[in-house]
């Protein structure tokens, strides 16, 4: 069965606001905050972080499970999945709920103002890796989802002995210190961006040497400086891959987390599968959405190469030379 994908389906609704966030916000009044923002363009797209993950996997070659739940809106959206190389077999549709909705606001500096409805994300928990081929799963991810599916998907894995890389992002929000600490202990990975690493610090009241402890590895992404990849007591910044344009950042992280995946399977080098993971995040921001962007593996050799210098691992796994 090889990677089987947890997290989000949604339908994106990307909005455009023409100015800067910080710009409007009273440091002083926060505790009154009452703010409106007018965009002047909106977009809906596929999305959902588990879609993002396993459409990225596709491209790079892999054909990964989705486990999930969506609304009774999802055939059309289900349909597309297969047809891109995704398998859909564990997505469960609820037919008395709709599909999450996603809706995120970017200004001119990227930054973001979001906010998620659940739909029929809130009934992940329900769902089991017993119901799939769980001793043919190779590694799971765990990235944003109801919170209580997210707390039974880790404590499943353990049981079962099922590797998996967790990605709590934007829900460390809804789940407790103790919760975090859970996922996190016996990780192979913990993923997260910088600013969620020190929310996850802050709910958990660990130090970063104390959470390192707890995973494997642990991977920052950094935005535009780039990520840095923690195993064991090494450090290995990645750089960026410089994007030819920059449209809009939704999804970016969830490309970012394909890309880790795809060089982890195959055992590349670490300085190689941070470099991939760029790749596959640069090409995401300069598109209109998450699920927009398409390429072949040759594009992909050929502009790693151009960016980091050739790699015969690379060619190796994407190219099978």
């Amino acid at each position: 069965m090889g990677v089987v994908v947890t997290g989000s389906l949604a339908f994106d609704y990307l909005m455009a606001f023409p100015g800067r966030f910080r710009e409007h916000f009273l440091p002083e009044r926060l505790d009154v905050l009452s703010v409106s923002f007018l965009v002047d363009s909106m977009r809906v797209q596929r999305g959902g972080c588990a879609a993002n993950i396993a459409y990225n996997l596709a491209l790079l070659g892999e054909r990964p499970t989705i486990m999930a739940t969506a609304g009774r809106d999802f055939g059309e959206y289900r349909r597309w999945l297969e047809e891109q190389g995704v398998d859909t077999s564990g997505i469960v549709e609820i037919e008395d709920e709709f599909t999450a909705s996603f809706f995120v606001s970017t200004d001119l500096e990227n930054n973001q103002i979001a906010s998620f409805y659940i739909g029929a994300m809130g009934r992940a928990h329900e769902l089991s890796f017993r119901n799939l081929n769980h001793r043919e799963i190779d590694l799971v991810i765990i990235s944003p989802n109801d919170p209580q599916a997210m707390v039974n998907y880790a404590a499943e894995c353990k049981e079962l002995g099922i590797p998996y890389i967790y990605d709590p992002s934007q829900q460390i929000i809804r789940l407790t210190g103790e919760q975090l600490i859970e996922g996190t202990r016996g990780a192979r990975m913990l993923i997260v961006n910088e600013y969620e690493f020190e929310m996850l610090k802050k709910k958990t009241r660990l130090s970063e040497k104390a959470l390192r402890e707890l995973a494997e590895i642990v991977i920052v992404t950094k935005g535009e400086r780039g990520s840095t990849i923690m195993v064991r007591d090494e450090e290995i910044d990645i750089p960026p891959a410089p994007p030819r344009q920059v449209v809009n950042p939704t999804g970016v992280g969830d490309a970012y987390r394909a890309g880790i995946i795809k060089g982890f399977l195959h055992n590349l080098p670490w300085d190689i599968v941070g470099r991939m993971a760029s790749l596959s995040a640069t090409y995401v921001i300069e598109s209109d959405g998450p699920q927009c962007r398409r390429y072949s593996p040759e594009e992909f050799v050929s502009r790693y190469e151009q960016h980091f210098g050739p790699s015969v691992e690379l060619k190796r796994v994407l190219l099978k030379r």
